[in-house]
């Protein structure tokens, strides 16, 4: 039988619903543009920063599917797994998709920022901005995941 689950501070659930929240709206935002065409991207198109060159790149797809949409149903899965209802959840499962979601998806912002500095050369701000909610996310599961499992030296 597995131990049941420590609770996570309220400060917790809040911050992880909101920077999903703003991964969501970033990554619909992202989607929108992949579709309707990079004419309605807000950034830089000089220099080391250019949207336009990295949402347009062979590698702003992945096994055939476009990044973007990757991200958007990533943070759909991600608002409702850190959802006020989500972390309250007595089914563990629920907890374990959590930690699995963000790392997975923490493993794939690392390949897309490899992509960007070596292959495409160019940097996107709105790709940027879901690579650090992403990150944030996952130092916050990192520091929450162990106590609230009850893995490490304070398990029983």
């Amino acid at each position: 039988m597995s131990r049941p689950l420590e609770p996570v501070s309220r400060g917790v659930v809040v911050s992880t619903f909101l920077l999903s929240l703003v991964g969501l709206g970033i990554s619909g935002y992202l989607t929108f543009t992949h579709f309707e065409g990079t004419r309605y991207l807000a950034c830089s198109t000089s220099g080391i920063l250019n949207c336009s060159t990295v949402t347009t790149s062979p590698e702003s797809y992945f096994l055939g599917v476009p990044v973007a949409v990757l991200g958007l149903v990533g943070y759909v899965v991600m608002v409702a797994l850190n959802s006020p209802w989500g972390w309250r959840s007595a089914q563990r499962i629920v907890h374990v998709a959590r930690v699995v979601l963000v790392t997975g998806s923490m493993a794939f912002v690392l390949w897309l920022i490899t992509a960007e500095l070596l292959y495409i050369n160019h940097i996107c701000e709105w790709c940027s901005g879901v690579h650090l909610v992403t990150f944030i996310l996952f130092v916050i599961m990192a520091r929450v995941a162990p106590r609230q499992f009850g893995w490490g030296s304070g398990a029983q």
